[in-house]
């Protein structure tokens, strides 16, 4: 992404803290095991500031000896000097306003790539293993015969086509087949009225948004290595709908007494996996294109921490209602995504990798996001910047292959959750397809 025209009044980072507690920045950047150098910052701002400084003194005095030639004209008096004065001082305000130009681009650029300030209760970590579990759900599921994992039975009973997707699309692909397909359908329906119930608001968003949409919400710079971008275009694929519903409010003001607003999106996501390169080959763990449920929060910030419990709550309902067994864990400093100060993931167990594995993550973002989308708020107690929140409710392919694993029979069926019998006619099992 390019350098972005300067945020005046409302930057990428909180430019205020920079100035005021540099440590606090630099402390957190090692907390989150980040690379990103500040030292620049202090003079790229003391030399924005002089230009500044400069140019208006310059404009200023330009603007006193435009008045004076007028006097000096009515009186009969030679202005040209005073002409020469004014141009050479035009000719130096140029100068500087391209100077200005480049330094703020560079401050943007610095700017862009600082990740968000973490919460207090987000613990130190060197990497994923220090994360910590905060609660378990549901002991794993065991069974007296040789669990097979989601391939396996998928493919068995004709749920999966990955050598046709492959052929189609490429690696990281599956084409769904019959039940497959309509037990996605049923759980896509499912959350989706779930969520209903707890008061989010539905939204069918674009699956392609442009690089701002990508900027406001954290995605650019930081992961464009993992976006699909459409050639010869600023046209981005959504890699999740978080992206498309929080800059649904973009450059607004939200009345106070709205918040806070709920919102829920089915979307298609897509992702190059790009840093990814050899984990999870095998099956719909990690693709290229996947179904999501995503709930966001636009919220107060005196709430936003209640509001963070609240929505992982609400996710831990699809997989209590699933009767999944899950864990919650506390992403760690250098574990939790760049746009976050606190995260939770909920990690369901997978009988076929003997594994708990991620399905969902709940984040608080604080007014990070909000501060690169300008989302604020204004109200009887004030005005501000909003907080935003989001959940996946949950990943569908992974809710998939949870219940294939978690649900299946020892001659390699698979048992319909009772919640989702509804959804799929009323029928109670799986078994081999014939087509």
């Amino acid at each position: 992404m390019g350098r972005r025209p300067e945020q005046k009044g409302n930057p990428m980072f909180d430019v205020k803290l920079l100035r005021d507690d540099l440590a606090a920045v630099e402390a957190m950047l090692q907390a989150r095991r980040s690379k990103i150098d500040l030292s620049a910052f202090a003079a790229l701002d003391q030399r924005r500031r002089d230009l500044i400084k400069e140019t208006d003194t310059l404009k200023s005095e330009r603007k006193t000896k435009s008045k004076q030639i007028g006097q000096m004209m009515k009186a009969g008096e030679d202005v040209e000097p005073v002409k020469a004065q004014v141009a050479e001082i035009g000719d130096r305000i140029k100068t500087l306003d391209a100077e200005l130009a480049q330094c703020n681009g560079d401050l943007d650029e610095l700017l862009a790539g600082i990740p968000n300030m973490l919460d207090a209760a987000t613990p130190q970590g060197a990497s994923e293993d220090d994360n910590v579990q905060v609660a378990v759900h549901g002991e794993p599921t065991q069974f007296d015969f040789d669990a097979k994992d989601h391939v396996d039975l998928g493919t068995k009973l004709g749920l999966f086509d990955f050598e046709r997707a492959a052929k189609i699309a490429g690696a990281r692909f599956c084409l769904l087949r019959g039940d497959g397909a309509r037990l996605e359908r049923a759980l896509i329906n499912f959350m989706c009225d779930v969520h209903h119930e707890q008061g989010y608001f539905e939204i069918n968003p674009p699956y392609i948004v442009n690089g701002d949409s990508m900027f406001g919400t954290g995605q650019f710079p930081k992961m464009k290595e993992d976006s699909f971008h459409l050639a010869g275009s600023d046209y981005h694929l959504i890699p999740t709908a978080e992206v498309p519903v929080t800059n649904m409010h973009r450059d607004e003001i939200l009345d106070e007494k709205q918040l806070p607003l709920n919102y829920q999106a089915f979307t298609p996501c897509f992702r190059s996996e790009a840093g990814s390169y050899g984990r999870d080959t095998r099956g719909l763990i990690r693709q290229h294109q996947f179904h999501k449920v995503e709930m966001v929060k636009f919220v107060l910030p005196e709430n936003s921490e209640a509001e963070h419990e609240k929505l992982r709550d609400h996710a831990e309902e699809i997989l209590r209602r699933l009767a999944l067994p899950y864990r919650v864990m506390l992403l760690c400093s250098a574990d939790v995504s760049f746009s976050a100060a606190k995260c939770y993931d909920l990690e369901v167990w997978l009988p076929g990798q003997q594994a708990y594995r991620e399905i969902s993550s709940c984040s608080n973002f604080g007014d990070f996001q909000a501060r690169r989308a300008k989302i604020r708020y204004k109200g009887p107690s004030g005005k501000g910047l909003v907080h935003t929140l989001n959940g996946s409710g949950l990943a569908v392919g992974r809710t998939l292959v949870a219940i294939l694993e978690n649900y299946q029979t020892a001659e390699g069926n698979i048992r319909i959750p009772t919640v989702l019998q509804p959804y799929m006619g009323g029928r109670t099992i799986i078994e081999k397809q014939q087509l």
